[in-house]
């Protein structure tokens, strides 16, 4: 089914649109409309100077759009979407593979390939190309903001957050860009903390930390609470959010999410709390899991999840099928009244060795890996408006009348069209024109591989 054509016009009506409802916001009259099984309806979408000027059950009588000067295009029942978010990545991380490793698949072998490649590899050269290819994949599948997070090491945070404030000025006008400061936890009571928790600041980013129990250990550190506490009173004193990276294991020992709204409620912290992975909530038992969930819903914290990394990462060991998907309990939070999105998580470093930067991809295999079908109505929510709420409530994510109109047009009509294949055929509508964001050719990334020679083709600005 060819895409019909789309002109360079400052009008455009978008006829025949089928639009999942949960995409649609500050239309109240959407839940008169007419939708099919899966929650969609067919939209009118009128586009005028590159804005959402109107959105309407298609057909309906007395179209304002008929005498002014818009443009007809007949979608004929093909999904538009709005731009993808990715609440959590790791643009500092991506692109190392081949030249970092990881042997055996482990976390604890991630961590030590990550860690060589950023000993050895990480000048500003390196980190920016790596970046910057990332972001060109990211903009030719239809993402509108990233959220990354950072490896702040005592060596290496000044040169990694320059590096995002240049590419984040530079890609302004294309990708919303966020950053989280990602060290341990005990950290910021260290002058180096104080350093950090200032580069932050003065970068407009987020307070982050990882927060896990090793594998074998059974016991909770005696010092969890009071470390916690002053994480979140020195975030509140520079008026910071918090971004965490929370249980990312399979020990079921591991309550550090129970933890954490604990002390979010007990310190009044008035900031937005994000919890990504929680991973080992998946283990524990009903009385636990309802308590922590609880917990988190007093306290406002909203929740990522990781499902591609966590899958690979999570239960793996040496010559064992896994037993479990290694991912935390999405529909029990959203049962909950949590606000849950999805993250890409890692793309091609030893914490995940695959992936592309494609939210589309990311969500569809959240669908399959959490059962986020039967019904599958309000899955599209997780990588659009949850994204953008739990990044701080940015205008992007939804279809809203008089907001930029930045879309994705797919050549499939429904919902199990969407996620049966990888919609590489995806046109994205920015502002009412058609993206013409190639995809970055591997290439370009041999210069950074030792002993692969240079032989890339020239890069394409964005």
């Amino acid at each position: 089914m060819r895409y019909p054509d789309i002109p360079t016009a400052p009008r455009i009506a978008l006829r025949r649109a089928r639009v999942p409802l949960c995409l649609i916001e500050s239309v109240p009259s959407t839940a008169t409309w007419e939708q099919d099984a899966e929650g969609a309806a067919l939209v009118d979408i009128l586009i005028d100077q590159g804005r959402l000027a109107a959105l309407s059950p298609s057909g309906q009588p007395g179209d304002p759009a008929r005498d002014g000067g818009f443009v007809d295009v007949d979608l004929a029942g093909r999904q538009v979407w709005p731009m993808f978010l990715d609440c959590h990545a790791h643009l500092d991380k991506t692109q190392i593979l081949p030249r970092a490793s990881n042997p055996d698949g482990s976390f604890s072998g991630a961590r030590e390939g990550s860690m060589a490649d950023r000993l050895r590899h990480w000048s500003r050269a390196d980190i920016e190309k790596r970046m910057d290819f990332a972001l060109r994949c990211a903009a030719h599948h239809g993402v509108a903001a990233i959220r990354t997070h950072l490896d702040s090491h005592a060596e290496q945070a000044e040169t990694t957050w320059e590096v995002f404030q240049d590419l984040r000025e530079k890609w302004r006008d294309r990708i919303t860009l966020q950053a989280v400061a990602l060290a341990g936890a005990d950290i910021y009571a260290t002058p180096f903390g104080e350093r950090l928790l200032d580069l932050v600041g003065e970068a407009g980013g987020i307070v982050g930390a990882f927060l896990r129990l090793p594998d074998g250990e059974t016991r909770m550190p005696d010092d969890i609470d009071e470390s916690l506490d002053q994480l979140f009173e020195r975030a509140a004193r520079r008026g910071l959010d918090v971004d965490l990276h929370v249980d990312e294991t399979g020990n079921a020992a591991s309550r550090m999410l129970e933890r954490i709204a604990r002390s979010a409620l007990r310190t009044g912290f008035p900031g937005r709390i994000v919890c990504g992975h929680c991973c080992s909530l998946a283990l524990q038992d009903a009385r636990q899991v309802q308590e922590t969930l609880e917990l988190c819903a007093a306290a406002h914290v909203g929740i990522i999840t990781l499902p591609t990394a966590n899958l690979y990462l999570q239960d793996r060991r040496t010559g064992a099928t896994p037993r479990w998907r290694g991912v935390t309990l999405v529909r029990e939070m959203l049962a909950a009244g949590l606000t849950v999105a999805v993250g890409g998580d890692n793309v091609r470093d030893p914490f995940f060795p695959y992936g592309d930067h494609d939210m589309l991809d990311t969500l569809r295999q959240a669908v399959r890996i959490l059962h986020l079908d039967h019904p599958i109505a309000d899955a599209p929510r997780l990588s659009g408006p949850n994204a953008a709420r739990l990044m701080g409530g940015l205008d992007l994510g939804s279809l809203r009348p008089g907001s930029a109109a930045r879309l994705i047009l797919f050549n499939a009509r429904s919902l199990n069209e969407m996620m049966s294949r990888p919609q590489s055929d995806r046109l994205v509508l920015d502002r009412g024109r058609i993206s013409t964001a190639p995809l970055p050719d591997y290439a370009e990334l041999d210069a950074l591989i030792p002993g692969r020679s240079a032989s890339a083709p020239k890069e394409n600005a964005p």
